[in-house]
């Protein structure tokens, strides 16, 4: 590990190790008015939302320059204490990082990013139309949070309302995939928070699963599941028992026909498409003849398929299977 404290480091140093680590980071794109008149458009990622009895969101905005000057942001909230914050979504990213250029304060951003600005229903800013999830805020409080060079202001945000695509929702729920949102990362970095980068995990709120002390030793010691592995292991409420493992393997030994192909290549085969299944009924006819070496690593392959698929019952029941005769 690298060991350092950051009274040792640069500010250059500091803001590097800091922005890479922590990430990625939502991106609030704020919208503000100034007291005369003037659109101000700029996006902000040290940013979330902290309450939600009262709604409150808060978002950080840094000092610019070496001189520390306050952003048009910064100004147009302390003097107007109202302002607009969207969601950034892929679609719109690119225009986003125009607006995120420090023009002067009289320079309209939503024009130079193509944005299109609308009415908000409660404050004074307008909203971005091309964001689908848009919070209408008002300032609670804004802390200063240091002086001189990359100092920042926090500003606290009681949300006054919201306005939400309706084509972003499945199931009464938003679609993390619909909405595409993207994330800001180190550098010149974003991340796209849509696709392959989504997975499931079930929270455990009163579920109290069995946790790493009751994983069998076997499988904690496995050179091929990740501590992610380990941690779905973790989270179930009860091992399967032998019975229950003996009824799986005479299921899977019954549910395909008899001349099923039980190759170790007919099993590549099935993991490239990640059928877990089948790959679990290839090891039962490869595991038939007796004479392959290394059915536990295929073991523990189907097992992280059926992790990596979120049916974490079958995983443990495959993994189990070494275990019965």
């Amino acid at each position: 590990m690298i060991n350092v404290e950051p009274k040792n480091l640069s500010i250059s140093e500091l803001h590097k190790y800091l922005l890479s680590g922590i990430s990625p980071r939502p991106i609030a794109l704020v919208s503000t008015i100034s007291s005369s008149g003037i659109n101000n458009l700029a996006p902000y990622s040290f940013f979330n939302c902290f309450s939600v009895n009262p709604p409150t969101v808060a978002f950080s905005i840094v000092r610019s320059g070496v001189e520390a000057e306050t952003k048009d942001t910064y100004n147009n909230l302390i003097a107007s204490r109202e302002c607009v914050i969207q969601l950034v979504t892929f679609d719109i990213v690119t225009q986003v990082n125009v607006a995120s250029a420090e023009y002067c304060s009289d320079v309209d951003e939503f024009i130079k990013s193509g944005l299109t600005p609308i009415e908000s229903d409660l404050v004074k800013p307008k909203r971005v139309n091309e964001s689908p999830f848009q919070m209408e805020c008002v300032l609670r409080d804004m802390i200063n949070l240091g002086e001189g060079r990359a100092s920042s202001d926090l500003a606290i945000c009681t949300v006054v309302k919201l306005h939400i695509a309706e084509d972003i929702f499945e199931d009464e729920k938003i679609n993390p995939n619909k909405i595409d949102l993207v994330g800001r990362m180190g550098g010149n970095y974003y991340v796209r928070s849509s696709g392959a980068a989504i997975f499931e995990l079930e929270q455990p709120r009163k579920k109290l699963g069995i946790g790493f002390d009751g994983i069998p030793n076997f499988i904690r010691e496995s050179q091929l599941y990740s501590g992610f592995d380990l941690g779905r292991f973790a989270s179930i409420e009860k091992i399967p028992d032998e019975i229950e493992i003996l009824n799986f393997v005479k299921e899977y030994n019954e549910i395909y026909f008899s001349d099923f192909e039980g190759t170790v290549e007919a099993f590549s085969r099935y993991e490239r498409i990640k059928d877990y299944k089948k790959m679990l009924k290839a090891i039962l006819v490869i595991r038939r003849s007796k004479n392959h070496p290394n059915i536990k690593t295929l073991i523990e392959r189907t097992a992280k398929i059926a992790i990596e698929k979120n049916d974490i019952l079958f995983a443990w029941k495959v993994a189990l299977i070494m275990d019965v005769k």
